[in-house]
């Protein structure tokens, strides 16, 4: 009995010993005499034959891995920092342990030299604003090897870009020009639209010369009701010019001078700068009679 008892708790030593528990988010590779399983042990209680199987756990969460900051050389050759971040999982536990060393070390390397590449082969404004695209390519150039090693790439991005100081400056000159120009486009537009309006009403104003005068009253009203300061009002020509037009003209008759005593009339030569016109002559004057004195015979003046 006592050795009965003794092979019996050795038997259940034996199998104790072959016991594990695989957690909800790993999974287990067994190794019988050294060659691999293909049945992965699923999460929960397992049993494995003690001496003979050996199981690996392998992790299938959601793994992130920052790339390290690499510098390069842009195609439109600005030097550039750039890091990333990558985001993958197992999907096939055989794969990532028996066909890869270390899938978390190569699946670093392979994203650190994707991520040069990538840089190389896009330009800065691409990095700074176009980084959806670079995403993908990043992502395809992980996906490739990454298929062989059971891994699963979720999602690439690139973090941060760092520029040298120099670029910086001359990047903030190009923008504040860039905003320079805008702002004068605006402005010679806004005063070329303000100039066909002035256009328009100068041309309103010019059919109606009362609309100026009273435009002309109206800012007169406009500056006066502050009364805190002196208006000097100018006479407008266009004024003047509405009384011109409003005044009947008349036709007048130019005076010539008075020619010899029995002329009645002369006429004005047409074409010496005024208009042809008889000329009224003045009357010749009349004989005066002195009283004749004692001695003398009456005369005429």
């Amino acid at each position: 009995m006592v050795v009965l008892a003794g092979l019996a708790a050795l038997a259940v030593l034996w199998l104790a010993t072959g016991v594990r528990v695989v957690q909800q988010y790993e999974r287990g590779v067994v190794f019988r005499l050294g060659r691999v399983r293909r049945a992965v042990r699923q999460p929960g209680l397992t049993l494995l034959v003690p001496v003979v199987d050996r199981m690996r756990k392998v992790n299938v969460q959601v793994i992130t891995m920052p790339v390290p900051a690499q510098e390069g050389i842009t195609r439109d050759n600005v030097s550039v920092r750039v890091d990333a971040v990558v985001y993958f999982r197992v999907v096939d536990p055989v794969l990532a342990t028996v066909d890869v060393q270390n899938y978390a070390f190569a699946m670093s390397q392979v994203a650190q030299t994707s991520l040069r590449s990538i840089i190389g082969k896009s330009e800065l404004d691409d990095l700074l604003s176009g980084r959806e695209n670079l995403h993908r390519g990043l992502e395809l150039m992980l996906e490739s090897p990454a298929v062989g090693w059971g891994v699963h790439i979720d999602r690439v991005e690139i973090k941060d870009v760092a520029l040298p100081d120099s670029m910086k400056r001359s990047m903030a000159r190009q923008a504040e020009a860039d905003r320079e120009r805008r702002a004068r486009i605006i402005t010679a537009d806004g005063e070329f639209q303000a100039a066909e309006k002035l256009a328009q009403a100068a041309e309103m104003m010019d059919s109606t010369p009362s609309a100026l005068q009273l435009r002309l009253l109206q800012t007169v009203v406009e500056v006066a009701a502050e009364k805190n300061s002196t208006l000097v009002l100018p006479f407008p020509v266009e004024l003047l010019r509405f009384f011109e037009g409003a005044t009947p003209k008349k036709d007048a008759v130019p005076r010539q001078p008075a020619g010899s005593a029995g002329e009645s009339a002369a006429a004005v030569e047409p074409g010496a700068g005024e208009p042809p016109a008889l000329a009224k002559a003045e009357p010749a004057p009349a004989a005066v009679v002195v009283p004749p004195r004692p001695g003398h015979a009456p005369r005429a003046e």
